[in-house]
């Protein structure tokens, strides 16, 4: 295999560490969090102690200052104990880059220390039941009043953390005349009077992730509560369209380290189960679905470790982004298919890794902008299509 140089001994010493962390926090309690619906709480302040929350946020904010692969060494982590109720990465790296980049001053130092301890656990909320890939379709209004206040009315679905969620990052339309132009994001608090949190949904797969809906009725969110403060009224979708090839990223890398933690489960069961007296691995169409299998993740490993090195340099495009969202996904889901089949009946038992990951795996596909949206987007950056 090819020797990946994206990271450095500080690296891979974090990824042992975070390793541990997984194995003593995380593993033993897993399944008892699929049953319920969500993590425990406990989980995000005992991450937080240990410094593995917006490491990447600068330290007079309560973060690290880390670089960004470290978040991708933890994102590979989660993915290869097949830990995906652990709502890490977007609490880190999509909630407090946006307070970051965009936030004024007294925002970053009220929300990043918060964040960074596990004291609030971030989310965003953008898709609604009639938007989700198409954020300009967005209806959550919030309308400024006399005393510079926001009205903020309307629901949102499918978000992520939203259970547990102290702080979201909320899509609404300011100017609703404008379109997207009209658009802004508000930080809003748990306890704010008329924000409510609805049912946690239950999903095909990530089922220990606290997926929830959200409700604002005439919810008043202070003038400081703007993100960005004044100047960025009206300024929310360019936010959005700045951050969504990281996020993007963030979904390929998880896709990338899930089909190969798949790949290595199955190896390690077809070498030991038996069929007809043999073990699996022993026929042909088994060690042969495998090598075309790795191959694949392979080549996808090598891609992703290239734009994970652009990212850093401030040089990842949306359309090699959205390439990059599409293909891993697409693969990752073709992986636990083929996998499920190796493992046989038992690929279907929930007790094996294998299944749950095959039910997680679908989703990616979907959120983060759907394979199709993807697509569209590579093809406008080809000149194709409309513009």
């Amino acid at each position: 295999m090819i020797d990946r140089t994206l990271f450095n001994s500080d690296h891979e010493a974090f990824r042992d560490a975070f390793r541990k962390f997984c194995d003593k926090e995380i593993a033993p309690f897993h399944e008892a969090w699929e049953e319920q619906g969500y993590v425990d709480r406990a989980v995000w302040n005992k991450a937080g102690a240990n410094g593995f929350l917006c490491m990447t946020m600068p330290e007079a904010y309560g973060g690290s200052g880390a670089d960004k692969l470290y978040s991708v060494v933890q994102m590979e982590e989660l993915a290869r104990g097949g830990f995906s109720g652990i709502g890490y990465g977007l609490h880190s790296e999509i909630v407090a880059p946006y307070i970051l980049h965009y936030g004024t001053e007294a925002q970053k130092l009220k929300y990043l220390p918060k964040l960074a301890s596990g004291e609030m656990v971030g989310a965003i909320a953008m898709s609604e039941p009639a938007a989700g890939s198409d954020l300009q379709g967005v209806k959550t209004t919030a309308i400024k009043q006399a005393d510079g206040s926001y009205l903020l009315n309307g629901s949102k679905t499918f978000i992520t953390n939203g259970w547990h969620a102290d702080l979201v990052v909320v899509v609404a339309k300011t100017n609703p005349a404008a379109g997207a132009k009209g658009t802004s994001l508000l930080l809003v608090e748990r306890g704010m009077p008329g924000f409510s949190v609805g049912k946690r949904l239950k999903k095909l797969g990530l089922k220990a992730q606290d997926t929830s809906e959200l409700f604002f009725s005439d919810v008043s969110v202070p003038a400081a509560n703007l993100l960005g403060g004044e100047t960025h009224e009206n300024r929310g979708f360019i936010c959005l369209m700045e951050q969504l090839p990281w996020e993007r990223l963030q979904i390929a890398i998880t896709a990338v380290a899930s089909a190969q933690a798949a790949i290595d489960w199955t190896v390690a069961y077809v070498k030991e189960r038996k069929v007809f007296g043999q073990p699996v691995a022993s026929y042909q169409n088994t060690r042969y679905t495998l090598a075309e299998l790795q191959t694949q993740v392979q080549v996808a490993r090598v891609f992703i470790d290239k734009c994970t090195e652009l990212l850093a340099s401030d040089k990842l495009d949306t359309a090699t982004a959205s390439m990059a969202k599409y293909w891993t996904t697409d693969l990752q889901c073709k992986v636990m298919d083929e996998c499920v089949q190796l493992f046989g009946g038992y690929g279907y038992m929930w007790e094996y890794p294998i299944t749950r990951a095959y039910a997680d795996a679908r989703v990616q596909r979907i959120y983060g902008g759907t394979n199709e949206i993807m697509k569209e987007v590579v093809s406008r950056a080809m000149g194709l299509g409309a513009k």
